[in-house]
């Protein structure tokens, strides 16, 4: 098992590096959208689950990825969630493929 899957909390640091915005925009998202809700400590410290990451992942796939502004992300989020969701995953997959590709033209780049 990776150690990600071990992970059961995360910080809000280790997920803005891991989603690719601050944590400004992380803690805007929050109050924007109320789908994202990370448990807080006794000491105010968000704690983000795999759930948490992979709806705001969604997010970030609408408003930097699409170019849908907020209220737009919540109609979308709020109409048409499964389709939402679905183009999601495409998003997702298609990515992956994209750095097994460029893995692979690395190595090849390597032999030639």
């Amino acid at each position: 098992m990776s150690e990600k899957n071990l992970k059961v909390y995360y910080t809000i640091k280790e997920v803005a590096e891991l989603i690719g915005v601050t944590e400004p925009t992380l803690r805007f998202w929050e109050t924007e959208f109320p789908h994202i809700k990370p448990k807080t400590t006794a000491n105010k410290v968000r704690q983000y689950t795999e759930k948490d990451i992979d709806e705001i992942k969604v997010i970030y796939n609408l408003i930097r990825v699409r170019g849908f502004k907020i209220a737009a992300a919540k109609k979308m989020l709020h109409s048409n969630r499964t389709s939402v969701d679905k183009t999601d995953k495409v998003l997702r997959k298609l990515q992956d493929v994209k750095e097994e590709l460029l893995a692979l033209k690395s190595q090849l780049d390597v032999i030639v």
